[in-house]
């Protein structure tokens, strides 16, 4: 379901999502509203739940998390109970920043953020302990050349 929104709308969440920090005033200055109306905006696109939480972004290299794995899962288990247990222990598991349950060939994929090779040598015997699994394969990204957290607005036009 997509709820309607008006160009001034849009504009609002992008503003926030390229800087959350920004005040109200200074997002009204830039969509072109008065700070209450642009506040009442605001308040209603979270309690409409567009806008679900804000959040620091952290630099993960700062961090000394220089790897990023992209885990490939496949298993022969498609039972409801098999996927509860298997998604609460990828869920206990703080490396894994993403997980997605996949169409095609692969199952399941996770995005996983580590310092080096042995944290994933960890991160793997803490996930084959979950639950059976067919086949796990990796691969460790060389670049990242594109990261964002800011969703496309363009549909909404």
């Amino acid at each position: 379901m997509t709820t309607t929104l008006d160009q001034i709308d849009r504009k609002i969440l992008g503003e926030l999502q390229s800087n959350a920090e920004q005040s109200v005033q200074e997002i009204a200055d830039k969509v072109g509203l008065s700070a209450t109306p642009t506040a009442r905006r605001i308040r209603n696109l979270r309690e409409s739940g567009i806008i679900k939480k804000q959040v620091a972004l952290l630099d993960p290299v700062k961090l000394g998390l220089r790897i990023t794995v992209f885990t490939f899962i496949r298993t022969s288990q498609h039972e409801e109970g098999w996927l509860e247990k298997f998604a609460r222990g990828v869920n206990d598991i703080a490396e894994v920043v993403e997980f997605h349950r996949m169409s095609g060939d692969i199952d399941y994929l996770l995005k996983i953020m580590i310092a080096d090779i042995t944290d994933y040598d960890e991160v793997y015997k803490r996930l084959i302990k979950i639950v059976p699994l067919s086949d796990v394969s990796s691969s460790f990204a060389m670049e990242n050349i594109k990261d964002t957290t800011a969703l496309p607005l363009t549909h909404l036009l």
